[in-house]
């Protein structure tokens, strides 16, 4: 079989070492557009191959993104052994993150993972290291044989009011799944330092310690899958669908970000001398400044389904606050902004993710803004002192952060960065894939439709 490199005897000898402890197969798992890993599952005799490049893909068009080619050359998938993980609650099995490459060589347009190392390597060339840590919040329901019927959570709370948030019985019922989970977290090395139950009913938040950003990717990748297979085996299914209940609270991926010294190891978003007293540094303003100016844009990436916006409003069916933000705006341990500066922590909050965001994607183009923001000095402006959901559309300076998909891939399309962080056939092919999912969905007639005009017009 051929190979982009040649066989390693180290590699051959770390497939005995794992074999001996019961590992049979081995993946290389390259990201598709929605966040889920894509691979072909080798004998782990067959390790080295696998990690010289042996095994190669035609992936346009898989999750969407993309129209199938039968006749355009493969992409080669190439293990970063660095992320090497024997997968907790199927030992069979051994994982690793992978780039494509195009040809063999070159890397593929459509890879998420390739595009975050470039911005990566961006901030690394100015002497930086950008660090991410995800909130990751999800539903856990009964499973169900039909996808618009009811959806019953696994440890239904008994309706509390106003909400089940932080409840500790709803959170002590659902122990048979999220002991589990936290035991393969554990043994995978994420550093879980709490969880709990969120705000809507079958809701749940994991939080685990922050990384360089291309490593918390890849175990949010790990991570959304492992949700997903441990649940099955507890008889149950996991979505990262931002908004799975008209009443509910939706799904955030809130990233936390910050900018290190590469060789000082120091945080550079803190800073002492801060005037408004508050301890953050110019850098850190600046860096919010530049995901402000962008947030259009990078909605697209960080909201990216018509469902997003379902979440993305400033109010729940029942009249409650969201908790969502809706504006592009920042303040300090202001949650109803886009940026919130928290008190407790040397990092930024960007409130506005969604569980559905591809995290490669997301941070690729936020980390290019807010370094677009600190190299150009810009200034975000007064903080935001009190909650914004009932801000006009005429506030001056306030901009609306998109109601629709359609709005977001709009601005993402005219956004000039978009173009320097993303390759243009990843960007063309995007907004493609996103606009037939709007076209999609707006072709629909809904039963809220039925309910409003059938026999009212």
């Amino acid at each position: 079989m051929d190979t982009v490199h040649a066989l390693s005897e180290d590699h051959a000898q770390l497939a005995k070492d794992l074999q001996a402890k019961g590992v049979k197969y081995a993946t290389g798992g390259w990201i598709d557009v929605n966040g889920r890993s894509k691979s072909k599952v080798v004998p782990i005799d067959h390790l080295p191959q696998l990690l010289a490049g042996s095994e190669r893909y035609t992936p346009r068009g898989m999750g969407d993104l993309g129209q199938m080619n039968p006749y355009e050359d493969e992409c080669v998938a190439l293990p970063d052994i660095d992320t090497l993980q024997v997968l907790p609650w199927d030992r069979r099995f051994a994982w690793m993150a992978a780039d494509l490459a195009y040809g063999g060589s070159e890397p593929f347009a459509l890879c998420p993972r390739s595009a975050l190392k470039k911005q990566v390597q961006v901030a690394a060339d100015q002497g930086l290291v950008a660090n991410l840590g995800v909130e990751t919040e999800f539903y856990v329901f009964k499973p169900v044989e039909d996808v618009t019927g009811e959806l019953v959570p696994m440890a239904a709370s008994g309706r509390l009011r106003p909400t089940p948030a932080y409840d500790l019985e709803s959170t002590l019922d659902a122990m048979p799944y999220l002991d589990r989970m936290i035991d393969a977290m554990d043994e995978l090395g994420f550093g879980v330092y709490s969880f709990d139950h969120e705000g809507g009913d079958g809701q749940f938040e994991f939080d685990f310690g922050y990384a360089p950003a291309l490593q918390t990717a890849d175990r949010i990748s790990l991570f959304r899958l492992m949700a997903r297979q441990v649940a099955k085996q507890c008889g149950l299914m996991a979505t990262f669908m931002p908004k799975p209940i008209t009443g509910g609270w939706g799904s955030g991926h809130h990233f936390n970000m910050s900018l290190e010294d590469s060789t000082t190891g120091l945080n550079l978003f803190r800073d002492a001398d801060d005037p408004t007293g508050k301890g953050w540094s110019k850098t850190a303003y600046a860096f919010t400044a530049g995901m402000l100016r962008h947030a259009p844009a990078i909605a697209a990436v960080a909201t990216p389904t018509v469902n997003s916006y379902k979440r993305l409003a400033p109010r729940l069916a029942d009249g409650s606050i969201s908790w969502a933000p809706v504006w592009a705006a920042y303040g300090h341990n202001n949650r109803s902004c886009m940026v919130r500066l928290p008190a407790n922590r040397p990092a930024l909050e960007n409130r506005a993710v969604d569980s559905a965001a591809n995290t490669y994607l997301a941070f690729a183009l936020m980390l290019a803004a807010g370094l677009e923001g600190v190299a150009l000095g810009l200034d975000p402006g007064e903080p935001a002192e009190a909650a914004t959901y009932e801000w006009g559309a005429g506030r001056e300076g306030a901009v609306r952060l998109p109601r629709t998909l359609l709005e977001a891939i709009d601005a993402f399309d005219q956004d000039p960065l978009v173009h320097e962080v993303f390759a243009p056939q990843l960007v063309s092919e995007y907004s493609d894939m996103r606009r037939g999912e709007w076209d999609s969905f707006h072709a629909e007639v809904t039963d809220w439709e039925r309910r409003r005009y059938l026999l009212d017009l």
